[in-house]
């Protein structure tokens, strides 16, 4: 309990147990009543005739139509029958908006959403309910009509009626999370605004969808707190967001410039306390540092359209992000290393890439902030267009990629080559962590994923599960025995957090060096240290990794644990031996992998297990580049 309230704070602390005192007591149900307060009657055609612009106009796209994208098409004609992707892999077929389609369990849509059970192991993953109710999918029927020529209005709004009427104001699963409804009135907002013309959309639709978005968002300002004081990650981002944007698109609402003005200041203290001055987010992930970048741009371009600015903080902090998250990208693909939790989030598929692909989000922002980050011109441009963003006339700053880069506070460190990138992770925390994962290392080379991140899974499996993804030993790093480098504690919770770490980058005329030491692995005593080294030989596929464990307690060995690609042994050699030069016997064993989220495939997993307090390994192609 002492080292809990040292890392998360007194403040902390004493705002989740009064939260927890509101559910228990049914405070909460008061607070958050079940009748609705509805709206004076205003028409279609009054918002339509105030002077606020969209992201895009639905009229004047800058995009061209393209009639060839079957795949798009074959996901409209899915929607139509009800069957939806899940986490971008996974295809459902679900009729309602309680089931959830893993399990077949049911939730009760009339209970009040603080007693729903969020983590109950019978209920399953409540993000499988969740993932539906996002309305992410309306980008595909968009999307489709734009480059078809075609009219789904119908069948957009037949969704987002069949919602309302299944999920009566403050009750059920789906009211449960500020984000969650957030993203939802935000994907209305912007069907809303691209088929604002139809005739699908009658008075009496358009009243009864924007009376649902007001509750729902009188449900995000008034449990707001919640998000910036218990939760304060992406959540508070898309919530603080969503206030400015619904208060700016629906003036009419009572609370409307309230909602602005708060979530215009409370949006930029959270992007400045979030992410770090060197570019790095607070939650260690790349898939949620990619969800800023959309909101960036979603709220830089609103501003932009309405005449408006944020702070100055703000600007910088999205060419922070961009700066760090290229620096991260494989030049071949665009993706990322799979690192920190993703949960298949992408809150606006506005592309036909791959979800690992992070150049549509990120050319996007950059458009806005007048970047340019040496992509080719490739489907990935089209998020740009929809968020209006063009490049303007006049200069423009393009990003150079450094041979070695170093990013301190989030403690990031990448050796860059025309056909590798080496990354490796070594950081302090002064922010909750998430995954225990200090030292692991990702390869790539020609595009290929060569030692790679396990993934995250799911947040709501059996424990066994839990603790491999989000523990030491689904990355490539050491353990000591079975110990993970922290403590964990229950659900997302971490003890003994990492204080003290350190590393830096550096290059000689035939190699570039990753130096990174950190302490760690309290509970089993004080002072124990890991200390790694990685060489890259310059234009060579030929790394060298020197372990190296102080204080390690003489019953528990040493274990460097290796993720491979499916492929690796057919093109890579590796090898390991001890301070003595005595060669280190491989051991393969069952791994796991999840390359997207509620989906898991055995892989295999490499180790090196030594009594010593030294490893050597060297990982070298079995022919040249």
């Amino acid at each position: 309990m002492i080292r809990f309230l040292e890392d998360m704070g007194i403040r902390y602390a004493i705002f989740r147990i009064w939260h927890e005192i509101q559910v228990r007591t049914g405070l909460l149900t008061l607070r958050f009543p079940v009748d609705k307060k509805h709206l004076p009657s205003f028409s279609r055609e009054k918002w339509l005739d105030q002077k606020i612009q969209f992201v895009f106009d639905p009229a004047d796209l800058n995009l061209k139509k393209d009639p060839s994208l079957s795949r798009l098409q074959e996901r409209a004609a899915q929607l139509r029958q009800n069957k939806f992707l899940y986490f971008h892999d996974q295809w459902r077929t679900v009729s309602d908006w309680h089931t959830n389609p893993e399990n077949g369990f049911i939730y009760e849509k009339n209970t009040h959403w603080s007693k729903i059970p969020t983590l109950s192991k019978q209920a399953g993953d409540i993000k499988y309910v969740w993932e539906k109710s996002r309305f992410c999918f309306l980008f595909d029927l968009l999307r489709y009509d734009f480059h078809f020529k075609n009219d789904h209005s119908r069948v957009v709004f037949a969704f987002i009626s069949d919602w309302i009427d299944q999920n009566p104001v403050n009750r059920g699963p789906n009211w449960c999370c500020g984000q969650e409804i957030s993203l939802r009135a935000l994907n209305w907002t912007f069907a809303i605004h691209y088929y604002k013309n139809s005739e699908t959309l009658s008075s009496a639709l358009f009243n009864k969808i924007v009376q649902s978005i007001y509750e729902q968002m009188r449900r995000v300002a008034k449990h707001i707190p919640f998000s910036r004081t218990a939760v304060r990650n992406n959540h508070a981002l898309t919530e603080t967001l969503a206030l400015y944007v619904i208060g700016t698109f629906f003036p009419h609402f009572p609370e409307s410039g309230e909602w602005k003005r708060d979530g215009k200041k409370w949006f930029e203290e959270e992007i400045g306390f979030q992410v770090y001055e060197d570019g790095t987010f607070l939650q260690f992930s790349m898939n949620y540092h990619r969800v800023v970048v959309q909101l960036l741009t979603f709220a830089i371009s609103i501003a932009k359209q309405n005449g408006d600015k944020w702070a100055d903080i703000v600007y910088d902090r999205a060419k922070k992000s961009l700066h760090f998250l290229r620096s991260c990208q494989d030049e071949a693909t665009g993706w990322l290393p799979n690192y920190g939790n993703n949960d298949g989030a992408l809150f606006f598929p506005l592309t036909e890439c791959h979800f690992r692909d992070f150049r549509p989000q990120l050319q996007a922002l950059a458009n806005i902030l007048n970047l340019k980050l040496g992509y080719e011109k490739g489907p990935w441009i089209e998020e740009a267009a929809w968020f209006n963003l063009n490049f303007h006339r006049g200069t423009h700053e393009t990003f150079q990629p450094k041979p070695v880069t170093s990013f301190e506070q989030g403690g990031y460190y990448m050796i860059r080559e025309t056909q590798t990138l080496t990354f490796l992770r070594c950081g302090a925390y002064k922010n909750r962590p998430f995954q225990a994962d200090n030292m692991h290392l990702d390869i790539w080379a020609n595009g290929v994923n060569i030692l790679r991140d396990a993934g995250s899974y799911s947040y709501n499996t059996d424990e066994k599960w839990l603790r491999y993804f989000a523990g030491t030993a689904s990355h490539n790093t050491v353990m000591l025995g079975d110990f993970d480098q922290m403590r964990k504690g229950p659900r997302f919770m971490w003890f003994n957090w990492i204080k003290r770490a350190k590393a830096f980058v550096d290059e000689d005329i035939d190699s570039f060096y990753i130096h990174g030491e950190f302490e760690g692995f309290q509970q089993l005593g004080k002072g124990i240290k890991h200390q790694r080294s990685v060489t890259k030989l310059k234009e060579k596929r030929h790394w060298i990794i020197e372990d190296h464990i102080e204080n390690r307690p003489d019953y528990l060995p040493m274990h460097q644990i290796w993720h491979p690609h499916p492929d690796f042994f057919q093109h890579y050699v590796i090898t390991a031996e001890d301070n003595h030069g005595n060669e280190i016997k491989l051991e393969k064993t069952e791994g796991w992998h999840s390359e997207t989220y509620g989906k898991k495939v055995a892989c295999g997993r490499l180790v090196f297990a030594s009594f010593g307090n030294y490893i050597r390994t060297v990982i070298q192609a079995k022919s040249p580049i």
